[in-house]
């Protein structure tokens, strides 16, 4: 009996709790979230600490959990504003960024520094679609670890700009079937009936409705199609390897 009270506390502290920092997160911003400084990434450690002992031990008071959270997002939201207020504090509470490579030489000492190794490094710049250093005119370790790099001149890519052409206006496309299920109001906005949408299924040979796992309309009226059973027929995709 003793032991289903305490499960019924912890489902309860659950479903009170992760609204509660769902909310507390929005507070704090799209930051905290894709970006994950080193002060906030310290924030979301504590949260996870603070949250998970209030789950697993259900004689902590509920309620000192729920002061710790507003607290630490209150201080998270204070710390952000001070940061941008005082450049100096922000220095002081997060990695600068760092220069690793500069036209496609590595800098052993800031590699180094960061203890990055160059399989580190190389597999970053893969990442980024270069494969080979010496396209590299400058690269930067952000404050968040992510890589930031510019190549060099004569590798970068030829822009619209630079060819002196008129840019078209670049097409987006909405999604019109999920699953096999046809989204008739997606269709409305589109002023396109569902006609056409059969018939235009019927051009690409698709027969039901439950082949299509995927269908997207352009702003040009062009359909995409993807079906359920895609790559079922042409053997399995081949494994990639490290």
């Amino acid at each position: 009996m003793e032991l289903i009270k305490e499960l019924l506390v912890v489902g309860v502290r659950i479903v009170t709790i992760l609204p509660l920092m769902l909310g507390v997160t929005f507070c704090m911003g799209k930051r905290s979230i894709g970006e994950l400084p080193v002060f906030d990434f310290l924030v979301i450690i504590t949260f996870g600490a603070v949250v998970g002992a209030d789950i697993a031990d259900p004689t902590i008071p509920h309620i000192h959990t729920a002061v710790a959270i507003v607290l630490i997002g209150l201080l998270q939201i204070v710390v952000s504003k001070l940061v941008i207020k005082y450049r100096k504090l922000g220095h002081i509470i997060t990695f600068e960024p760092t220069i690793v490579v500069v036209d496609g030489k590595l800098i052993k000492r800031n590699l180094k520094r960061l203890r990055y190794s160059i399989d580190n490094l190389l597999q970053m710049i893969r990442e980024q679609g270069i494969f080979d250093i010496k396209d590299v005119y400058l690269g930067i370790i952000e404050a968040n670890g992510k890589l930031s790099i510019l190549k060099q001149p004569n590798k970068e890519n030829i822009t619209i700009e630079d060819m002196k052409l008129e840019k078209k206006n670049s097409s987006l496309s909405y999604p019109v079937i999920i699953d096999g299920k046809v989204y008739e109001d997606v269709l409305a906005k589109l002023e396109l009936s569902n006609d056409w949408l059969q018939q235009e299924l019927k051009n690409l040979d698709v027969k039901n409705l439950d082949e299509v796992f995927f269908a997207s309309v352009n702003t040009k009226k062009e359909l995409h199609v993807s079906l359920e059973n895609y790559m079922s027929d042409k053997g399995s995709i081949p494994p990639i390897y490290n």
